[in-house]
């Protein structure tokens, strides 16, 4: 076989080159680069798909830590946002850690698949939704004091903010969370959305917000370093990949039309859904 033409070292030389280019595509796209790691990775490299899992956390969760600075300094990430909705999520990411190892791989990858194809559609569908701010917040943001403004630098104004259905949004990242846990993808493709068209916040605060989310939500991380599943031959040239591709897709996002590219990434997705699928099921491509 193929794969076993390949000495071992190669491959983590071959994944670090493909991470960096993930990683640019993925800041160009607007994705979050755990969404694609994956089911792209482990549709394409020789893993199991454990592995690969854990090494998508970790990937998620580097990056989050990397941007939560800046993004808490620029004023459009808050933290009285984040906090709650984040704990509540980590307790669904450490559950889902622990379901997603226990379950077979054939089940987990029929999931992902199933998992990968309702992202695809939230990519296709969320763009056309738009929520205006809410004017008031809702009681349990009052109490928890969550709300702000942030510096709108396109019209050069200060924009009030607050969010209302509180309740039912930590409920959902709760699911949120263990969707996370058990495919290692992040959370970003599920938080934006719950913030912005559930939670009424601003579209910009609730990106930058959901980094900080993401940084506490991928605690199923902690639940696959210990199971042995995080290898450091995976996981560290995808997570050194990433983190240069970000930052070379944050250059070109000004010369790049992203609509293209989101155009391939949901193409790309749809294919490695279906290779997930047929794979989990037993169908041989």
């Amino acid at each position: 076989m193929i794969f076993e033409a390949i000495p071992w070292w190669s491959w983590s030389l071959i994944l670090f080159v493909f991470t960096s280019f993930l990683g640019i595509v993925a800041v160009i796209a607007g994705v979050g680069g755990g969404v694609l790691f994956v089911p792209i990775v482990s549709a394409l490299f020789p893993f199991h798909l454990d592995f690969v899992r854990g090494a998508g956390l970790m990937v998620a969760l580097t990056g989050a830590l990397s941007a939560g600075p800046h993004l808490l300094r620029s004023g459009l990430a808050n933290l009285r946002l984040a906090i709650p909705f984040a704990l509540f999520g980590s307790i669904g990411s450490i559950a889902g850690a622990l379901v997603g190892l226990a379950l077979p791989e054939s089940t987990v990858q029929v999931l992902l698949g199933s998992a990968v194809f309702g992202i695809v559609v939230l990519m296709v569908v969320s763009r056309k939704v738009k929520v205006a701010d809410p004017e008031h917040a809702d009681p349990l943001a009052l109490a928890l004091r969550i709300g702000g403004s942030y510096h709108e630098a396109t019209t050069d104004t200060e924009t009030a903010w607050s969010i209302r259905r509180t309740a039912p949004g930590l409920v959902l990242f709760i699911g949120i969370g263990f969707l996370a846990g058990m495919f290692g993808l992040g959370a970003g493709w599920a938080s934006v959305p719950a913030l912005h068209l559930l939670l009424t916040a601003p579209l910009k605060v609730a990106v930058a917000t959901s980094g900080l989310i993401l940084s506490i939500n991928s605690a199923g991380a902690w639940v696959y370093l210990h199971s042995g599943a995080v290898l450091p031959i995976i996981a560290v040239p995808s997570v050194l990949g990433m983190m240069i591709g970000t930052r070379i897709g944050a250059r070109l996002l000004t010369r790049v039309r992203p609509r293209i590219v989101k155009i391939a990434v949901i193409l790309i997705l749809l294919l490695t859904a279906v290779r997930q699928l047929l794979d989990g099921l037993g169908i041989g491509l």
